[in-house]
C-alpha cells in the first residue's frame, strides 16, 4: 500500500554513490511506453531485514504521482517478522547525472523518518522525478537510453545499551571518621583506614604521616582513594569532598584548604589534598591532634 499523503521532499546532489543499492534500467524509452505499471527489483539486506525497491515508470496510480517517475521502498520478507512488528527507516533515493557525474539525492524534508509496518510496508515518494525533466537530454539522467536509480537504507534501532549519570547531594552515609591510635609512634610510610561505603561505592583514606613525594618532611598527606574500583565498570565517578582533621581539645576541625572536584576511574584511582599543617605541629601532644 502506497502512501495516501506525500510529505515535503529534499533534492540535493552529491558526488558518491548510494551505500545499498543500485540499479541500471535500459532501453528506458521502451519501458516507458509498455504497460508495466510497477518493477521490483531483487531484494537486499539492510538492518537485518530484506528490502526491494518498486519503480513506477510512468507514476503511481495516482494523481499526484502521474507524469513522474515514482519510486518506492519495501520491506519484503514480512511473513517471517513477529507478531506487532514496526521498523523505523530512515530512506533516500537517487538518480545518477551522467553529464555532470554525481547524484541527485531525493528524501523526506528534515530528515523525517517513516514507520513500516504490516499495515504500510511500502513507503515512497510518488513524485520522485518528472518525466519531462528524465526525458530531457540536457539534464543528463539518460545516457544511451539507460538510467541508474539507487537506495540508502538507515535502519533505526535502539541497541539496549546507555547510561544514567546520577547526582547525589550531601548522601546519609557520606561522613567517616577515623581515628588512629598511637600515631606519633607510628612508622610506617603509608596508613590505610578501613574500607567504607558512601552509596555503594567503596572508599578508603590514605595517610602519609611525614608527607608523600611532595611534601616529605614538610606535612602530612591525606588521599582519598577508590577501594574497588573494578565495580565501576568502565563508568566515571565525580566526587566533591573535604577532609579535615580534628582538634581534640576544641572539638574543632582543621580543614583541608580547599575542596576537589575530581574524576575517579581505574586510571586515575585517587585524589589528594596535603594538610598545610607540619610533621613537628602534629606530633606535638600539646597540640591536641
Amino acid at each position: 500500500m502506497a502512501d495516501e499523503k506525500q510529505p515535503a521532499i529534499s533534492r540535493t546532489f552529491r558526488s558518491f554513490p548510494p551505500a545499498d543499492y543500485l540499479f541500471k534500467v535500459e532501453s528506458v524509452s521502451v519501458l516507458l511506453n509498455t504497460r508495466i505499471e510497477k518493477y521490483e527489483s531483487g531484494s537486499f539486506e539492510v538492518g537485518g531485514y530484506k528490502w526491494r525497491l518498486c519503480l513506477y515508470p510512468n507514476g503511481i496510480n495516482k494523481s499526484e504521482g502521474k507524469r513522474h517517475v515514482s519510486l518506492y521502498l519495501e520491506l519484503s520478507d514480512t511473513e517471517n517478522l513477529p507478531l506487532g512488528w514496526e521498523v523505523t527507516v530512515n530512506f533516500k533515493f537517487f538518480v545518477f547525472n551522467h553529464i555532470h557525474e554525481n547524484y541527485l539525492t531525493v528524501q523526506d524534508a528534515d530528515q523525517k523518518v517513516r514507520q513500516f509496518n504490516v499495515i504500510k510496508t511500502r513507503r515512497g515518494i510518488a513524485q520522485f522525478l518528472s518525466l519531462d525533466e528524465l526525458k530531457d537530454p540536457c539534464n543528463g539522467y539518460l545516457m544511451d537510453d539507460c538510467c541508474i536509480f539507487g537506495a540508502e537504507v538507515f535502519v533505526i534501532k535502539y541497541s539496549g545499551k546507555g547510561e544514567c549519570l546520577s547526582v547525589i547531594k550531601d548522601p546519609s552515609d557520606g561522613t567517616f571518621t577515623w581515628e588512629i591510635e598511637n600515631f606519633s609512634k607510628r612508622n610506617e610510610g603509608t596508613i590505610y583506614s578501613e574500607i567504607f561505603t558512601v552509596k555503594k561505592v567503596k572508599w578508603q583514606l590514605m595517610l602519609n604521616p611525614r608527607g608523600n613525594q611532595m611534601a616529605k618532611n614538610k606535612s602530612l598527606s591525606l588521599f582519598l582513594e577508590l577501594a574497588s574500583y573494578e565495580t565501576l565498570h568502565e563508568r566515571k565517578l565525580y566526587a566533591e569532598f573535604e577532609l579535615s582533621i580534628k582538634d581534640q581539645k576544641s572539638s574543632n576541625y582543621i580543614k583541608a584548604s580547599h575542596v576537589t572536584l575530581g574524576s575517579l576511574t581505574p586510571l586515575k584511582i585517587g585524589v589528594f589534598l596535603i594538610s598545610s599543617l607540619s610533621v613537628i605541629y602534629m606530633t606535638n601532644p600539646t597540640n591536641s591532634y
